[in-house]
Parts: structure tokens; C-alpha cells; sequence
């Protein structure tokens, strides 16, 4: 059988694209990779990153540094980011607020996160608390929502900053309950629940890396999990909804690793595979528990379907309470 010569033209350069890409995708790393990150050294999100680097060192037989650029509300690490080449040997490190709550609070910048880099890796999740002073009087949400309905705008609650998690996620508590709270943002997470415990400020959202040192010092109680289940380093603390808060309310922050756009489909296949593979390793999976953090092994989709999520909530939010960054 005689094909048109145009065909056949098309079918070898399909192929022959083809095959480029598997060898790209195959072939990758060969040289080392660095991985920016907004969050500070030391940080939670910093620990994990530095273990999975490691591992990532040890199957890819090349260097994968860490390069820390903290500040900006993450645009010093985003614009870092930006400027390197689509060619995967540069990756970022970002949490679900930076992909889907930044182009809301930022307004004036029309920036849209996704517009400009693929997800390409899913690293953990991490639940939120309520966390209270040890002293504090209120042992349920039931209670905290009773004396925020009996003083309106008197009740105030700590945040790590505007359109953190925090924030955003005591925004949504007020929606679903009516309520009105004043907001207490502040520089320092260390300073946040130190304030917490002695009262100072009556309670904030806390994760378990960011409190536990306070925690651990007898100082804060958790009074509810923002999340449907129990989590299992802390089974005496119950869920919202066992609180008296409303079971809707989940508050979490997932962190993702995510590349420029133009990076292949084979290199964006090849390191999203290779991460879910470290992420199951024995050691990561032991420093997560750690943490409370849950493992996640979500395909570049889900990453993105689980930020356009977020992205709707956070946006309502934005606008209900005329918060901006800008």
C-alpha cells in the first residue's frame, strides 16, 4: 500500500517526537536540580523538603539543593522561580494558599499562580487545631462560638498573617456560625502561641509543628481538629464537628512541588513518580507522623483540582471579608 508522502512525513515526525520526549523523560536528571521554597529554614515544610531533596539525591545520583527565599507573601521565591528555564531542573515549593489564595488577596498584580507553573508532585497535607490557653475557660467550640455570639467583634483570635490559613480559616469559622471575631495578625509564629498561652490572645488555628514546642510545655490545650476524622497523633482531640463547631469547616493547607510552564510531559511524569516513591519511604513516612502531616501521592490533575477548590472558597472569603494584600 502506497501512503501519501505528506502522511507518511507526519507519522515520522510524530514518532520521532515521540521517542525525543521518552528520552528526555528517561534521561532525567543529568545534572542536579534545585528545589526553591518561600518557606524559612527550620520551617515545617523546610524539613520535609530537605528530606526529600535527600532522598531525591540518592535515586536520581545528583544534587538536589534546597534554596530557601523566604518573604514577599512568596513572590521572592515565585519570581525566582519564574525566571529559571522549563526544563524541570528547577522546581518550587508551594502550599494550596500560595497557588489559590495569592491571585485573590494580590489583585492589583494579576498574578494567577497556575498560569504560570504546572503542578508536577504532591508532598503532604497538614490538618489545623484550634488551640486555646491552658487556662482558658472555653474546653469546646461550642463555647468559643457562644461567647463570640455574646460579644460580637470582642472575641480575637491569632493568625501567622493575612490570608494565611489562620486567617482565612477563622474567616470561614464566622461565616458558617455568624459570628464576628477581630483578627490579630502577627510577624512571628513562635510569638503567636506564646501569647495564646498566656491568654493573651484567646485562641488561634495551629498545626502541630508550628505549636508543639507551646503544646509541649503545658501551655495550649486543642480543643477541636478543623478536619471530618479524629487525626491519630492526637485521637483525644476531638473533630469540629464533636466540638459543637459546624462539620463543615475544614481548615488544611496542602504543599506541592511545581515547575514553569514548557517543562515535558515525560520529565513532569518522570519526577512526579520518583517523588511519590520517596514519599513512601519508611523515614519521610516516620517524620511525618511527626508532624501530622499526611502523606500525599495526587496525580498534577488532583493537585489541581483540590487548588480550583480551594481557590473558590478562598475567593468568597476574600471578598466577604474586603481582605488584600495589594
Amino acid at each position: 500500500m502506497n501512503f501519501p508522502r505528506t502522511l507518511l512525513t507526519t507519522a515520522v515526525l510524530a514518532l520521532t517526537a515521540a521517542s525525543g520526549a521518552w528520552a528526555q523523560g528517561s534521561d532525567y536528571p543529568s545534572k542536579p536540580v534545585t528545589l526553591i521554597t518561600p518557606f524559612a529554614a527550620g520551617s515545617g515544610p523546610d524539613a520535609v523538603l530537605r528530606l526529600v531533596s535527600d532522598k531525591l539525591s540518592r535515586l536520581w545520583n545528583q544534587r538536589v539543593v534546597v534554596d530557601n527565599r523566604p518573604g514577599g507573601g512568596g513572590f521572592i521565591a515565585i519570581d525566582q522561580a519564574r525566571r529559571a528555564a522549563p526544563d524541570g531542573y528547577t522546581l518550587l515549593q508551594l502550599d494550596s494558599e500560595h497557588i489559590a489564595a495569592l491571585p485573590h488577596l494580590y489583585k492589583s498584580r494579576n498574578f494567577v499562580t497556575l498560569q504560570h507553573f504546572d503542578p508536577v508532585a504532591s508532598l503532604f497535607r497538614t490538618p489545623f487545631f484550634v488551640a486555646v490557653g491552658t487556662e482558658s475557660k472555653w474546653k469546646t467550640m461550642g463555647d468559643l462560638i457562644a461567647a463570640a455570639k455574646a460579644n460580637p467583634e470582642g472575641v480575637v483570635y491569632g493568625s501567622w498573617g493575612v490570608g494565611s490559613p489562620g486567617h482565612l480559616g477563622a474567616q470561614q469559622l464566622e461565616a458558617l456560625t455568624g459570628i464576628r471575631m477581630r483578627h490579630a495578625p502577627y510577624r512571628e509564629v513562635s510569638q503567636l502561641y506564646s501569647n495564646v498561652g498566656t491568654g493573651e490572645v484567646p485562641w488561634a488555628f495551629a498545626s502541630i509543628p508550628s505549636s508543639q514546642g507551646i503544646y509541649k510545655a503545658g501551655k495550649l490545650r486543642y480543643i477541636a481538629v478543623a478536619a471530618p476524622k479524629r487525626i491519630p497523633q492526637m485521637p483525644d482531640v476531638p473533630t469540629m464537628a464533636e466540638a459543637g463547631g459546624p462539620a463543615s469547616l475544614e481548615v488544611n493547607s496542602f504543599v506541592s512541588l511545581l515547575a514553569p510552564k514548557g517543562v515535558s510531559a515525560a520529565v513532569k511524569a518522570k519526577i512526579n513518580a520518583d517523588v511519590a516513591k520517596v514519599i513512601a519511604d519508611p523515614d519521610i513516612r516516620a517524620r511525618f507522623d511527626t508532624f501530622a502531616f499526611e502523606p500525599l501521592a495526587w496525580s498534577p490533575e488532583e493537585i489541581e483540582r483540590n487548588a480550583e477548590a480551594k481557590s473558590k472558597v478562598y475567593g468568597e472569603l476574600v471578598r466577604r471579608g474586603n481582605i488584600s494584600l495589594d
